[in-house]
C-alpha cells in the first residue's frame, strides 16, 4: 500500500511539474509569478488558476467596456494574493470599467441623484433644450392610470442623463405621490444572482412600480438569463400593463441591439430584436451629447 501511495504521489508531482513547465513558456505567466514574488514550488500548485488569471488579464487588456467583458465574473479579474502562510488565495477584483460604472450609479453631474430636483437642472446648455422641454411636458401631463410612453435617453458619458431623469422622478414622487424606482442595470443583475430568495419579489416590484428607470442599460455583460428572464420579463409585463418605463444608455438603440445579441460568443439576433421592440413600444427616443460634467 505504501509503495502504491508513493508511486501515486510521484505521478502527481510529475504532472504538476509538466504543467508548470508548459505554462512557463508564456511570458505573461512568468511575469505574473515575478510580480507575485512566489517561488516555483508554490506556483506549481496553482498553475491552472494562475493561467486563468493570465487569460482574464489578457481579456481586460483588449476590453472596451463591461458590455464586452469575457471574464468568468463580469467586471472582475480572479487575481491571486498571498496569505499569511505564503499560500495563494484568489480574489475577484473589480476592473476599471466596473469601478467607473459603480461611481456613475452613485454620483451625478450636479448633485446626488437621491436629492435631485428639477430646479437644480442646468438650463444653460443648449444641447439640453429638447430634453428639458420633453421633461417639463411629461411632468405636467403624467397620469399613472394612463398609458404614457417613457424615454430612451442615450448619449455621451457624464452628460447628465441619470441626474435629469432622477430629478423628474423625485419631483413626481414628492409633489404627486408617484411610486418611482431607479435601478442601475448591471448592479440589479448582480444583486439578483446573489439573493435568489428575493428574486420573485424584486421582479414583481419592478414590473408594477408606476415609473421605472433602467439606468445604464448596455453596460452589463449579456447573458441569456439577464436578457431574456430578467429584462425581457420586466419589459413584457410593463408593456402589457401600460407601465411607463425609462432607460439611459451610452449606446444608441441600434448599438444596444447589437450588444444584446452577443452572449458567450453566441449570436442571437432574434431575441435581441425582441427586447428592442419592447423598448421601442415603451419609449420615445432622445439623444443627449454634451460635456462630461464629472470631470
Amino acid at each position: 500500500m505504501q509503495k502504491e501511495t508513493f508511486s501515486y504521489n510521484k505521478k502527481i508531482e510529475a504532472s504538476l511539474n509538466n504543467n508548470f513547465l508548459e505554462a512557463s513558456k508564456d511570458k505573461d505567466f512568468c511575469k505574473l509569478i515575478t510580480t507575485l514574488k512566489i517561488d516555483k514550488d508554490v506556483a506549481k500548485k496553482y498553475t491552472s488558476s494562475l493561467e486563468d488569471t493570465v487569460a482574464e488579464l489578457h481579456n481586460c487588456k483588449n476590453c472596451k467596456g463591461l458590455y464586452e467583458c469575457k471574464n468568468c465574473v463580469s467586471g472582475h479579474v480572479n487575481y491571486p494574493e498571498k496569505d499569511y502562510y505564503g499560500n495563494l488565495i484568489f480574489v475577484s477584483k473589480p476592473c476599471k470599467y466596473l469601478k467607473e460604472s459603480l461611481n456613475q450609479a452613485k454620483n451625478t453631474d450636479e448633485f446626488n441623484n437621491q436629492n435631485a430636483r428639477m430646479k437644480d437642472i442646468d438650463l444653460k446648455d443648449p444641447k439640453r433644450i429638447k430634453l428639458i422641454n420633453w421633461i417639463d411636458k411629461f411632468y405636467e401631463n403624467f397620469d399613472p392610470y394612463k398609458n404614457q410612453k417613457g424615454l430612451y435617453l442615450n448619449g455621451s458619458f457624464g452628460a447628465g442623463k441619470t441626474f435629469i431623469i432622477s430629478a423628474l422622478f423625485n419631483e413626481l414622487h414628492i409633489n404627486k405621490n408617484i411610486r418611482t424606482e431607479i435601478v442601475y442595470f448591471p448592479e440589479l443583475l448582480r444583486n439578483l444572482k446573489d439573493n435568489w430568495s428575493n428574486y420573485e419579489d424584486k421582479i414583481s416590484y419592478l414590473e408594477d412600480v408606476d415609473l421605472l428607470l433602467i439606468d445604464d442599460i448596455g453596460a452589463e455583460k449579456v447573458t441569456e438569463w439577464g436578457r431574456d428572464e430578467v429584462l425581457g420579463t420586466i419589459l413584457q409585463y410593463r408593456m402589457d400593463k401600460g407601465k411607463t418605463t425609462f432607460f439611459t444608455s451610452n449606446l444608441t438603440i441600434e448599438e444596444l441591439e447589437h450588444h444584446l445579441s452577443l452572449t458567450n460568443n453566441n449570436v442571437d439576433n432574434v431575441k435581441a430584436r425582441r427586447i428592442i421592440e419592447r423598448i421601442k413600444q415603451l419609449t420615445e427616443k432622445i439623444e443627449l451629447v454634451s460635456d462630461n460634467r464629472r470631470k
